[in-house]
């Protein structure tokens, strides 16, 4: 008997993956910045958040077409 797979498409898989990945980043971020007080290393990992947003948009681009 097969395993039922949950039905996700491939656009929104990528969707949470980069949502989660710029979470992740900016917790990290803040967390480098606030509690660890290593504050040039918590400005430089909070921009990673808008680069994996931004790259995101552009492979996302024109994907979702139903």
């Amino acid at each position: 008997m097969p395993m039922n797979r949950p039905n996700v498409s491939r656009f929104a898989a990528i969707k949470l993956l980069l949502l989660v990945a710029a979470f992740l980043s900016f917790l990290l971020s803040v967390g480098l910045f606030f509690l660890a007080e290593e504050r040039a290393q918590g400005i430089f990992v909070g921009l990673w958040v808008p680069s994996i947003l931004s790259l995101g948009a552009l492979m996302l681009v024109g994907e979702d077409k139903r």
